[in-house]
């Protein structure tokens, strides 16, 4: 049995094929072009196919994916705000995720994100390399006794609370539910507002519902210090990105550290460094020089895609075993 992968990496491809090694007949083959409309028609006669966590699984591409016989859909990511699980469920597809991997690689990137643009390491890199040593428009600031507010406190949001209880920060939270290890290692939860509005450093780690859709909005964005510091290491659609350069425009923020971005699809992961820039939101926000943008990388180090890689050839196993784990979204449609 072949397995398809769409939208696969270089990195990822031999951890790809070395991890479905030794489970004949089941091997997989690789493609770097991502699953969307145009591309479904690929998967024609494969039962199994896997994806990335920008395809396009919606209900036009599963209705193209089911009518060339695939049954079986193994995301490569935890999140699935990307698939049309109704139309999955109809079309009696099985969707697996990966619903847990290194929290580790996606909170130290985060912080990446907010010590790059607090202490302008972009800009201090561009400027050696041209042999400019000034120190003007440098200044960082200390973050030790600073206050931190954390918006997600699951895994991810756990291991980015511990760095910053390092750093010796106030440790402000939200989420629906209290992480105990949170609250032993100091963190006082708090409304979302009151976070906003006292949080030097914000940092995003709650996943991509309704809810949840554009949590960074105007009003948020307004309650902030003119000085404050955001990073979104967790899905783009958490942050209104329009209502963001605007107060970027005003000259407000010390920093935004963006690894995603809500229009994000058709962009990321690929090269578009000959095309003309069609994202006009995109292209103003790149050009403030205290903002950095990275291309959805924070989950990609070797640890997080083995396990990842791990899960997904297990959840391909259990599929053809007929075992159901948690990973599983939307499960088989029984036999008849």
């Amino acid at each position: 049995m072949e397995i398809l992968a769409f939208g696969v990496q270089a990195d990822e491809k031999p951890l790809i094929e070395k991890a479905f090694e030794g489970h004949h007949p089941v091997r997989c083959r690789c493609l770097d072009v991502f699953l969307t409309e145009d591309t479904a028609p690929i998967a024609a006669g494969h039962e199994i196919v896997s994806t990335s966590v920008n395809a396009d699984l919606g209900g036009a591409v599963l209705e193209s994916l089911a009518a060339g016989g695939t049954r079986m859909i193994a995301q490569r990511s935890t999140g699935f705000n990307n698939i049309d699980l109704r139309v999955a469920e109809r079309l009696g597809l099985t969707i697996a995720r990966v619903s847990y991997y290194s929290p580790y690689s996606v909170a130290e990137f985060a912080w990446t994100l907010a010590m790059a643009v607090n202490r302008r390491i972009v800009r201090a890199g561009n400027r050696t390399r041209d042999f400019d040593f000034r120190l003007d428009g440098l200044m960082g600031r200390d973050l030790r006794g600073r206050t931190v507010g954390v918006l997600g406190t699951g895994k991810i949001g756990e291991a980015f609370t511990r760095i910053a209880h390092g750093f010796g920060m106030r440790l402000l939270g939200w989420d629906v539910a209290e992480n105990p290890a949170c609250v032993e290692l100091g963190m006082k939860y708090v409304a979302k507002d009151e976070l906003f509005a006292e949080a030097d450093l914000i940092s995003l780690h709650v996943p991509l519902l309704p809810a949840t859709q554009h949590i960074i909005g105007a009003d948020a964005l307004r309650l902030m210090k003119d000085d404050a510091i955001l990073v979104n290491s967790s899905r783009g659609g958490l942050v209104d990105t329009d209502a963001l350069v605007r107060e970027l425009r005003a000259g407000r923020f010390a920093g935004v550290g963006l690894d995603v971005y809500e229009a994000e699809a058709g962009l990321f992961f690929l090269d578009k460094s000959l095309e003309a820039v069609a994202d006009d939101t995109l292209a103003r926000l790149v050009t403030f020089p205290n903002v950095v943008v990275t291309s959805h990388q924070a989950y990609y180090t070797v640890d997080a895609v083995t396990q990842i890689v791990g899960t997904t050839v297990q959840n391909v196993l259990d599929y053809r075993a007929g075992r159901r784990s948690e990973n599983v979204l939307v499960p088989a449609a029984p036999t008849p």
